[in-house]
């Protein structure tokens, strides 16, 4: 038994309106608004704010804070290991820094819903605190007071592995 296979495209009985195709279009830029719409209430609602209230009067005290900062010659790095935020101020030699004051905001680079004021206590060598952290990109926005009034201001981002 033989097939005969036809290379003409097979016709269908409904033609293609102008209703169809105005359908077909309007849909189209429907998903696309909906989309576009989704977006944009999504950027909005999870925008963390603003850093600063008055951003010229930021920007006019930026260059002394940072040499008065840069002149404390301070490495600072942090870490989180079971619960535990880590942050280690060491000096020009390497010793351990504890200045009046650290404090700051632990938090989600993007969002500030899970924003965390860390306690921290110095141990000898580092300043810890108890954090809650799921994996992913956090940022700890440090804020610090040098035993000569300087204030020290630095973010450091974190990647948390799952």
């Amino acid at each position: 038994m033989r097939t005969q296979y036809s290379m003409e495209p097979e016709m269908t009985d409904r033609p293609l309106t102008g209703r169809k195709v105005f359908l077909i279009v309007a849909s189209a830029f429907a998903v696309i608004i909906g989309v576009n719409i989704t977006l944009a209430v999504k950027a909005v609602s999870t925008f963390p704010g603003l850093e600063t209230k008055n951003s010229y009067v930021a920007s006019q005290e930026f260059d002394s804070q940072k040499a008065e900062q840069l002149a404390l010659g301070w490495e600072v790095s942090a870490v989180v290991a079971d619960g535990i935020l880590r942050v280690s101020i060491r000096d020009q030699n390497g010793d351990p820094v504890e200045p009046k004051m650290v404090g700051g905001v632990f938090g989600r680079a993007t969002h500030t819903g899970n924003d965390q004021e860390p306690l921290f206590a110095f141990d000898g060598q580092d300043f810890v605190a108890p954090v809650k952290a799921a994996p992913g990109n956090w940022n700890m926005r440090l804020t610090a007071i040098a035993e000569d009034g300087t204030e020290f201001h630095q973010r450091i981002v974190l990647y948390l592995k799952g």
